[in-house]
């Protein structure tokens, strides 16, 4: 395990050297918008297009994997949501608290560790992890806060979410791979030197843009936060482990990077919608700070675990 956390730590490293560039405002608010911009759109996806085009897509689509990460995941967001509705929490509280728990950080920090650790071919696990967080929990958790705020369901919850689907380009990089794997074709040696170019800063970048983004934002002390935060490192990946090694039998590979995403700190990204709705917005900042910095040693126990 320690030879573990010794291969984590400089990721963790770039991740404190953000947030003090952030905190110092000698990165200001502004800078990290666009850096968080280029990463998002120009590095990471140019990481996955260039990943998923050289992937087998029946390595990808697999109904055991689904069923073992989709059940595993509900399970501890079912448990949240029935927690803090026992500490008289509103059901727009408890739909954030619940989403809070079960989406991972599995692009910004995820992704650049486990593809790192684990090599090219945990892309393609990891990204239908990002792929069922879309199209089952946020759409679980906008179908819950439009109840919470209208008292009825909207016909607008799945247009929305395939709007979000669509809009995402690391969502969008990866189909265009797969299309590309699937016809038997391959990038042109100069597409393929751009595109790697760019993956070259997506790690970096990504990880100093994450501490930047948690240095500006909100918090409260402790108290609930911590129980959001053993639920998401602990439970979270225990959960899903049950479910893919115990009881729908995923294969080893897979398995490992699906526990593994489930490992990694809460989503930057639920912040962002506890803002839109209005719902424990300091409550949420205070459980992503918690689990990113808890993380750096959570995550080291995980992985020397599954033998990384």
């Amino acid at each position: 395990m320690l030879a573990v956390f010794y291969q984590i730590l400089p990721f963790f490293g770039l991740v404190v050297l953000g947030f003090g560039a952030g905190r110092t405002g000698f990165f200001p608010a502004e800078a990290t918008q666009y850096l968080t911009k280029f990463v998002f759109y120009f590095a990471l996806s140019a990481m996955m297009l260039r990943f998923a085009a050289t992937m087998p897509i029946h390595e990808v689509l697999s109904l055991p994997f689904v069923l073992a990460y989709v059940i595993g995941t509900g399970l501890v967001y079912g448990l949240v949501m029935l927690v803090a509705r026992l500490r008289g929490r509103s059901l727009g509280e408890m739909a954030m608290e619940g989403f809070t728990t079960s989406v991972a950080n599995s692009t910004f920090l995820g992704l650049p560790v486990i593809v790192t650790l684990m090599g090219d071919w945990a892309i393609g696990p990891l990204m239908m992890v990002v792929v069922l967080d879309y199209t089952f929990f946020v759409a679980l958790m906008v179908v819950l806060m439009s109840l919470a705020e209208n008292g009825r369901v909207s016909w607008q919850v799945g247009p929305a979410v395939l709007r979000g689907l669509l809009r995402n380009p690391m969502i969008v990089a990866l189909a265009l791979g797969l299309v590309i794997a699937g016809f038997g074709l391959t990038l042109p040696e100069p597409v393929d030197h751009f595109l790697a170019l760019l993956t070259n800063a997506a790690t970096p970048g990504a990880l100093f843009a994450l501490g930047a983004s948690l240095a500006t934002r909100p918090a409260e002390p402790a108290g609930a936060a911590m129980w959001l935060a053993g639920a998401k490192l602990i439970l979270h990946p225990l959960s899903v482990g049950i479910m893919a090694l115990l009881v729908f039998h995923v294969p080893t590979d897979p398995a490992h990077v699906m526990i593994a995403v489930a490992a990694m700190p809460v989503a930057s990204s639920t912040f962002i919608l506890a803002q839109q709705y209005g719902v424990a917005v300091q409550r949420i900042s205070t459980t992503i700070l918690l689990t990113t910095l808890f993380s750096a040693l959570t995550v080291p126990i995980v992985m020397g675990w599954l033998g990384v």
